[in-house]
């Protein structure tokens, strides 16, 4: 991106990709830092759950904040620095009753950031939306950092760092938020559409039940991924590179977007990215001794995360305009990551603890094909 464009090209880039290594610190490694305090699987479902379970009302919160007074940079400000002092506090106890009020706290602020960066950014590009995957894959790239480097500082050191170093990028996060201007564009009447009313739409409805069994498919991956492959022998420098393998293929497909959308259309891209995500689930549970299927099914978060989460940003972006975007940014990451997650850490701690992996994984396998019949029946728009 050149300048000509005004384009805060390189502030928007560095948020992102700091975010997104601090979300490469909590999803893999939180549940073994958390199973180093002596918490059982169930527990460290729980406390993944209230993780994903603020995304429901928070981000409905302080999107309808935002939609109101037009100030999202003051509002990720806000919550940045709050998020940081909050979760400082999971240094002074390590009780279970403890940690999940910390948890709580913590992601209640932390969870606001997002819908309203997206937002801040889709507002920078105006009608260069289709460039949003070019901004966003920085945070592949953090995501890519933090997971490597992670995975090797605690093999050395150990899992009492994890806390350390999440708090230090929280920090980095609040700071860049302070360099980061606002984009007044995205206020402004272009369209006066009712919210409730698109929230009726049949359309926006199957998108958003997708966008949900999608994530809740999740929930045996990021809360027990990394348990899973350390307890069959996976060193955790290897397990890191293997989360990192993930994101590459993330990035790829996002640089690939702008080809992808206007020749397939979302609908069927959508398709694609459910039914492949379903069989990496099947390839997890049942092959997790053969380190050539893991790799093959690592390779397959390009669908899972990377296609999928392109293709939902830009429904939501379509569906939600003008005064909206906020709040259409909030409702997705409420329901999908939010409600979605929650549940999926729910089912995925308790379906493990008395069924084991296999039968978790194959549930998540199955939300799949679910959400990819939805898709065939009822999503549409391109």
């Amino acid at each position: 991106m050149s300048r000509h464009t005004a384009i805060p090209y390189w502030s928007l880039s560095s948020f992102y990709l700091l975010y997104f290594a601090s979300i490469g610190t909590l999803v893999p490694y939180w549940g073994l830092y958390l199973s180093s305090q002596g918490f059982t699987v169930a527990q460290i479902g729980e406390l993944t759950a209230v993780i994903m379970a603020t995304k429901i009302i928070a981000p409905n919160i302080w999107g309808w904040i935002a939609d109101h007074t037009g100030k999202r940079m003051r509002i990720i400000r806000l919550a940045s620095f709050l998020s940081s002092i909050s979760f400082a506090a999971v240094l002074l106890d390590s009780s279970y009753l403890w940690t999940m009020l910390v948890m709580f706290v913590f992601s209640f602020f932390w969870n606001a950031n997002l819908p309203q960066f997206e937002a801040i950014t889709l507002a920078h590009l105006g009608k260069q939306s289709h460039r949003y995957s070019n901004i966003r894959l920085w945070g592949s790239i953090g995501f890519i950092l933090a997971v490597v480097v992670i995975g090797a500082v605690i093999e050395e050191k150990g899992a009492d760092w994890i806390p350390i170093i999440m708090l230090a990028l929280l920090v980095g996060v609040w700071s860049l938020s302070l360099l980061t201007p606002d984009c007044h564009e995205a206020y402004h009447d272009e369209a006066r559409v009712d919210f409730m009313s698109v929230m009726k739409q049949p359309v926006v409805i199957a998108l958003l039940l997708v966008c949900f069994l999608l994530q809740a498919s999740h929930g045996p991956y990021y809360a027990f991924y990394t348990i899973y492959l350390e307890s069959n022998g996976y060193t955790r420098s290897t397990i890191g590179l293997l989360w990192a393998l993930g994101v590459v293929a993330e990035i790829v497909v996002f640089m690939l977007m702008y080809r992808l959308m206007p020749r397939f259309g979302a609908r069927n891209l959508m398709m694609w990215a459910l039914a492949l995500t379903a069989i990496r689930w099947l390839v997890i549970g049942v092959s997790v001794d053969n380190h050539s299927v893991m790799i093959f099914a690592q390779l397959l978060h390009a669908a899972s995360f990377g296609l999928y989460h392109a293709v939902a940003i830009h429904l939501i972006h379509r569906f939600f305009p003008g005064r909206l975007t906020g709040r259409g940014q909030a409702i997705y990451s409420s329901l999908s990551f939010g409600a979605g997650g929650a549940i999926g850490a729910l089912y995925s701690g308790y379906v493990w603890q008395s069924n084991g992996p296999q039968m978790a994984y194959g549930i998540s396998a199955i939300l799949c094909v679910v959400a990819c019949l939805i898709t065939y029946k009822m999503i549409h728009e391109r």
